[in-house]
C-alpha cells in the first residue's frame, strides 16, 4: 500500500519518460519535493528542470541528492519504470536499504483510486483519445486532472490539473500489464491489435489482460469499446466506430467553414457538425470515443463542438513541422503496422496526388520480429521509403532481426536502408513532396535538422 500523504520526497528513476514526467509534475504541483534520474538529457528533462525539478544524469549512489538521504525512509517514495535495467545502481541501493520502491503504474493507481477515473487503453489511439477527452472536459469548464502519454499543443504539457475533486483522465498502458493497477469508472478500449508480445507471449494472452482491465470497471461504470475490438474483448459495453451496428457511429464527413466536420449517430439521436481536428479514419474514431465519453458525463453539444474546434493536437501525432510551401513535413509516433498504415493513408487523404516519402525507425527487435510482414505491407503504401536501424530501447538484439531483413520483405521499387548520419543528404536527393518521419525511438531528434534542411532547400 502507498500512503501518499505520508511521503515528502518523491524520487523518479527514469524521470524523463512521458508517463513518469507527468507524475513528477503532479507531485511537484501538490507540494512534494520531487527529483530524479534519467539516462540522457532531453527537451522534457530540461522543461522539468525549468519547473524546479532537479534531474541527474549519472547512475551513482554517491551523487544522490542529499535531501533523499537526509529524509526519513518512511517519508520517501521511489518511482521507477519497467524499462529501467535490473543492474541500475540507484534502484538496487534503494531496494537494498528498504525504501518504498514502486512502479509508475502502481503510483498512478494510488493517485486515482479514490477519484472518479476515465482510463483509455488500446494498442493505439490512447494518447490522442485521452488528450481529446481531457481537452473537452477542461475547455468546457467541467474540469479534469489528466495524465497524458504525449505533450499536448494546447497546454505544452502532459499534465492538466484543474481541481482535486475533478474527474481524472489517464492513459492506461498495457505494457507490463500496467493498466491492471487502475480502477476505472469509465473504461475506453480503442483497439486490440497484437503488440508487446515480448510481455504477453501470444495475442490471446494480451486480449486476456485487456479483459482483466475491462473487468476492473466499477460496478456502475461505463465501458466504451471500439467496434473492431468489441467481439474480441467479449465483455458487456457500448460500441463505437464506423460499423452500422455501433452505438456511436461517425457519418457524413465533409468540409465546412474551412475545416472538416462529421455527424455522430448516438443512442439519443444525431449530433451534427462535430469538428475533426486531425485527418484520417483512425482520428475519426478517436474523436467519436472522446465525444461519447463527454456526452456520458453530460457535456453539452455546443460545448463539445467549441472545444474540438480549438484542439491543436498532440506532439508527434500527425504533427505538421512544415505545412506550407513546396514540401509538407509531418512527424508521427507511429510504431505499429496499423499505426503506420493509418498515418500514411491520412497523409495521402489530406494531400492527394502528392508523392509521399517516409523515414521509418523500427522500435524494438521483438516488435519488428512479431510484426515483420505487417510492417512491410504498411510501408509499401509509401512512394519512397528510407529505413533506419532498429531502435533497441530496453532490448538486446535478436539474431537475424534487423532493418535489412525488413527491407528485404518490402515489395517496393524505391526503398533504401540509411544510417542516420547520411539521412539529410539522402532526403535532399529524394526531393520529397510530402515527408513523414515515423517511429517511437530517437527519430524525433532528427526532426529539427530535417526541418532546417527543408527550409534551406526551398530557399535555393
Amino acid at each position: 500500500m502507498i500512503n501518499l500523504q505520508q511521503k515528502e520526497v518523491i524520487y523518479f528513476i527514469g524521470i524523463g519518460g512521458i508517463g513518469m514526467s507527468a507524475l513528477a509534475r503532479y507531485f511537484n504541483l501538490v507540494g512534494k519535493q520531487v527529483m530524479g534520474y534519467d539516462r540522457t538529457s532531453s527537451p522534457l528533462t530540461t522543461e522539468l528542470e525549468m519547473e524546479g525539478i532537479p534531474v541527474g544524469f549519472k547512475d551513482s549512489v554517491a551523487d544522490l541528492p542529499s535531501v533523499v538521504r537526509m529524509t526519513p525512509k518512511e517519508k520517501v517514495l521511489v518511482v521507477y519504470t519497467p524499462a529501467v535495467p535490473k543492474t541500475h545502481r540507484e534502484l538496487n541501493w534503494f531496494v537494498e536499504n528498504d525504501y518504498q520502491v514502486e512502479k509508475r503504474s502502481k503510483v498512478l493507481g494510488a493517485i486515482t483510486q479514490d477519484h472518479k477515473t476515465i482510463a483509455v487503453a488500446g494498442t493505439h489511439g490512447k494518447t490522442t483519445t485521452t488528450s481529446l477527452i481531457a481537452h473537452i472536459l477542461h475547455d468546457s469548464g467541467h474540469g479534469c486532472n489528466a495524465f497524458l502519454g504525449g505533450i499536448t499543443a494546447n497546454y505544452s504539457s502532459n499534465l492538466i490539473f484543474d481541481q482535486p475533486n475533478a474527474w481524472y483522465v489517464v492513459e492506461a498502458d498495457e505494457f507490463d500489464r500496467s493498466f491492471l493497477a487502475l480502477s476505472p469508472d469509465v473504461a475506453v478500449i480503442t483497439s486490440l491489435d497484437a503488440d508487446h508480445l515480448d510481455i504477453y507471449g501470444t495475442p490471446e494472452e494480451m486480449v486476456s489482460a485487456y479483459q482483466q482491465f475491462a473487468d476492473l470497471t466499477s460496478k456502475d461504470g461505463y465501458r466504451l469499446v471500439c467496434d473492431k475490438a468489441f467481439n474480441q474483448l467479449n465483455r458487456p459495453g457500448v460500441s463505437y466506430g464506423s460499423q452500422a451496428q455501433s452505438a456511436f457511429r461517425a457519418s457524413d464527413e465533409r468540409p465546412e467553414n474551412n475545416t472538416y466536420v462529421m455527424d455522430l449517430e448516438t443512442p439519443q439521436g444525431t449530433v451534427k457538425s462535430i469538428p475533426l481536428p486531425m485527418p484520417g479514419e483512425h482520428n475519426k474514431e478517436n474523436v467519436t470515443a472522446a465525444v461519447a465519453v463527454a456526452l456520458h458525463l453530460g457535456v453539452e453539444h455546443e460545448a463539445i463542438r467549441q472545444s474540438l474546434a480549438t484542439f491543436k493536437g498532440v506532439k508527434r501525432r500527425f504533427e505538421y513541422q512544415q505545412g506550407t510551401g513546396d514540401i509538407v513535413f509531418i512527424d508521427d509516433y507511429a510504431h505499429h503496422p496499423e499505426e503506420l498504415k493509418a498515418t500514411i493513408e491520412a497523409a495521402k487523404q489530406r494531400h492527394p496526388g502528392k508523392r509521399v516519402t517516409g523515414v521509418f525507425q523500427p522500435h524494438l527487435f521483438s516488435r519488428t520480429k512479431d510484426n515483420i510482414d505487417g510492417f512491410a505491407r504498411s510501408l509499401e503504401l509509401l512512394d519512397s521509403i528510407f529505413l533506419l536501424d532498429i531502435y533497441p530501447a530496453r532490448e538486446e538484439p535478436i539474431p537475424g532481426v534487423d532493418s535489412q531483413w525488413l527491407l528485404d520483405k518490402i515489395n517496393a521499387p524505391h526503398k533504401k536502408l540509411v544510417d542516420k548520419s547520411a539521412l539529410l543528404s539522402e532526403l535532399k536527393q529524394d526531393d520529397p513532396e510530402v515527408l513523414l518521419t515515423l517511429g517511437a525511438g530517437d527519430i524525433d531528434r532528427m526532426v529539427e535538422p530535417i526541418r532546417i534542411m527543408l527550409k534551406e532547400k526551398e530557399l535555393q
